[in-house]
């Protein structure tokens, strides 16, 4: 961030940075080309003037920022009458949106994962049209789909407890590993003719077991893979990045190998895509967890952990709040397919360029999130996430024009991916370490445990009252459950607080914003 102030004397001014996400603060020009910044209550920094910042350079000095990979964001600053502030310029460098990968351990990941995840997208392509090719029945399509997902809801919460216990970075080989061999076996049984669907169906059921234990091991383990804690914000976004990027480049891939050469290539390429992860995992140093001394039941640390959620009212509404939409806002995907068709009256076509745009809007929320520097903020995205998720919902189930249903999509996977990343990102920042495998797979359950009954409940409305107005409903509930999370807002502020305070991100935004500022004046009379 460079900010530029132009001081005649030592003076001091009050300063809300409300578009930082970290005001009110105050500002102190101890000297001219000096500038710090610490926080204050002060209700004087609400009762100033209004000041609009403006880019400052000339047009070569622009390019050339430009050229050193900097980008321009112009913002609002209300500051205080003592001292004169000419102009502002936030500016965000793009090597801050990949500061998670400085950890060579997360670097790591981040490109084994990458790929694995591509082969991923297409077996789940694969799966999908292989079904409907032997049966040509949606409720098969549905049933394989909710097989695939179902472990999640009721094995996640004993997943977490074993993941508190295990290494966990050992934990995500094995599952590696397992998953691995479960595509090998789809390939198998695809290139010898023999396979069938209950074959098929099977070993979904037996890779939403492997996931049950997996997504919470992989939450948990993103804060041993960054040095600096500070940048576990931008990891989690990176991931959302990760994960959406591989969402448009997989049923793509998939689509054209499938229609050239078979589904068994899919799972082939997938089986073998998870080599660069296994790699990847093998090749960190990871320093040795500390022992724990175990001397309770699992049942007994569930219930502590359950404890521990239900009690904490950040984590809990954050959780409800996630399960809400994962149960009533998510499942819109799965009536897609009925949009495209009898809505829109299009084709396959139609279906990919919606499908499309929901992961290109996912793809965008997360990368603007990457380019954070610091949690504080994020509560309000919450709620103003779910709401956009909720509002664009509630449009394209009105919608009969192509254009405007594609441009609310793209709205739609903005908000859900934001709000997803948001919430993961404050409860991997609040939570107690010991705990930290047993929230995450709250969080699991939460997310993706309550998708598949989700997807029964979207299907069961759009028979009886239509596909547009059940999306049109689902985007009121989460409306709703957005104005009740920002309702409690205040609240849970006062209770993170203390939490942020005691990890030292209070005074590590005041210290960056100290170093990462820059002073330069102006001689403009």
């Amino acid at each position: 961030m460079l900010l530029r102030i132009a001081v005649e004397e030592p003076t001091v001014g009050l300063c809300d940075a409300d578009d930082l996400n970290i005001g009110p603060l105050q500002v102190v020009v101890e000297e001219a080309g000096h500038v710090t910044m610490r926080e204050t209550d002060d209700a004087d920094a609400e009762r100033t003037g209004r000041l609009r910042g403006s880019l400052e350079g000339s047009k070569k000095e622009r390019s050339d920022r430009d050229r050193a990979g900097w980008g321009h964001v112009p913002f609002i600053m209300r500051c205080g009458t003592a001292g004169r502030l000419e102009s502002g310029v936030l500016m965000v460098n793009v090597s801050v949106a990949l500061r998670a990968l400085k950890s060579r351990n997360y670097r790591l990941f981040f490109s084994g994962q990458s790929i694995s995840l591509i082969g991923t997208w297409m077996t789940r392509v694969a799966t999908s049209w292989l079904i409907y090719r032997l049966t040509h029945s949606a409720f098969l399509l549905g049933v394989a789909s909710f097989a695939g997902q179902v472990p999640l809801f009721f094995l996640a919460p004993l997943a977490g407890v074993w993941v508190d216990r295990w290494n966990r970075h050992r934990t995500l080989v094995a599952t590696q590993v397992l998953s691995m061999l479960q595509s090998f076996a789809l390939a198998v049984l695809a290139f010898t003719g023999v396979i069938q669907v209950w074959h098929v169906i099977a070993l979904m059921l037996f890779q939403g077991v492997i996931n049950a234990f997996d997504m919470p091991a992989r939450q948990a383990f993103v804060i041993q893979m960054v040095d600096d804690r500070a940048d576990l914000p931008n990891a989690i976004a990176l991931n959302s990045s990760m994960v959406n990027g591989a969402r448009l480049i997989g049923p793509a891939i998939a689509g054209v190998i499938i229609a050239a050469a078979g589904e068994g290539y899919c799972f082939l390429i997938d089986g073998i895509s998870y080599v660069a992860v296994i790699a990847s995992l093998l090749a960190m140093h990871v320093p040795a967890p500390v022992a724990r001394q175990i001397q309770t039941r699992v049942l007994e640390e569930l219930a502590d952990g359950w404890r521990y959620v239900s009690q904490s009212p950040p984590i809990r509404s954050i959780l409800l709040l996630l399960a809400t939409i994962s149960l009533l806002g998510m499942p819109y995907t799965v009536l897609m397919p009925i949009f495209a068709g009898r809505v829109l009256g299009g084709g396959p076509h139609t279906l990919g360029i919606l499908m499309a745009c929901i992961g290109v809007g996912a793809l965008v929320g997360a990368v603007a999130l990457a380019g954070r520097r610091t949690v504080l903020g994020l509560g309000k995205v919450i709620p103003i996430s779910a709401g956009i998720l909720g509002a664009a919902l509630v449009a394209f189930g009105f919608s009969r024009m192509l254009w405007l249903s594609a441009a609310l999509l793209l709205a739609a996977g903005f908000g859900m991916m934001r709000n997803m990343a948001a919430c993961n990102t404050i409860l991997q920042t609040i939570l107690d370490e010991e705990k930290r495998g047993r929230v995450m797979a709250f969080y699991t359950m939460a997310l993706a445990g309550m998708y598949p009954f989700g997807s029964l409940i979207a299907g069961t409305a759009a028979a009886r009252m239509g596909a547009p107005l059940t999306v049109s409903l689902s985007g009121v509930l989460c409306l709703t459950a957005a104005g009740l999370f920002a309702r409690e807002l205040p609240r849970f502020r006062k209770l993170v607080r203390p939490i942020y305070a005691r990890l030292g991100i209070l005074p590590e935004v005041a210290t960056g914003l100290q170093a990462a500022t820059a002073m330069s004046s102006t001689s403009e009379g």
